[in-house]
């Protein structure tokens, strides 16, 4: 009888455990793991406030494990000179939960002062979440910069 109650029992919680949603573990909002794909990002301000800089990133898979191929096009507007929208190419580096992004001017799209010297954008990030990085600009100058998972929206 007591062997019987206990399989029934064992049997019960099986089920109920093959019915049970996935452990939070392998949660994509719990997985830091996953930094591929795009990315939104903005700085805090900068230059006595009166500069500000925006802008997607997408990391893509590299051959050397802990590395990433990137791209990011940065748009930064300054009340003194306007804005700039500068494509660049990136490798990433990760090293636990950090991640050291460095960049290489590809196209200055726009640009209002003529003759402006643009320093490639770097950063240095903090893996919070898989939906989030937080860290800084680190270029012609620095400031806290945070990256968000971009979403698809529907169109």
């Amino acid at each position: 009888m007591f062997r019987t109650r206990f399989r029934l029992a064992a049997t019960a919680l099986f089920a109920l455990l093959a019915c049970a949603p996935v452990s939070a573990g392998s949660n994509k909002d719990t997985d830091k793991s996953d930094v591929l794909g795009a990315w939104t990002f903005q700085t805090r301000p900068y230059r006595n406030g009166t500069c500000l800089m925006t802008g997607t990133m997408n990391l893509s898979p590299h051959p050397e494990a802990g590395q990433y191929n990137c791209e990011l096009t940065a748009v930064e507007v300054c009340s003194t000179w306007g804005r700039s929208v500068v494509r660049q190419s990136c490798q990433a580096r990760r090293f636990g939960d950090q991640v050291s992004i460095r960049s290489q001017i590809e196209e200055m799209l726009e640009a209002k002062v003529e003759g402006l010297i643009y320093m490639p954008d770097n950063f240095t990030l903090t893996i919070e979440s898989a939906d989030r990085m937080f860290g800084a600009l680190v270029s012609a100058v620095t400031a806290p910069a945070e990256f968000r998972r971009a979403n698809d929206g529907i169109s």
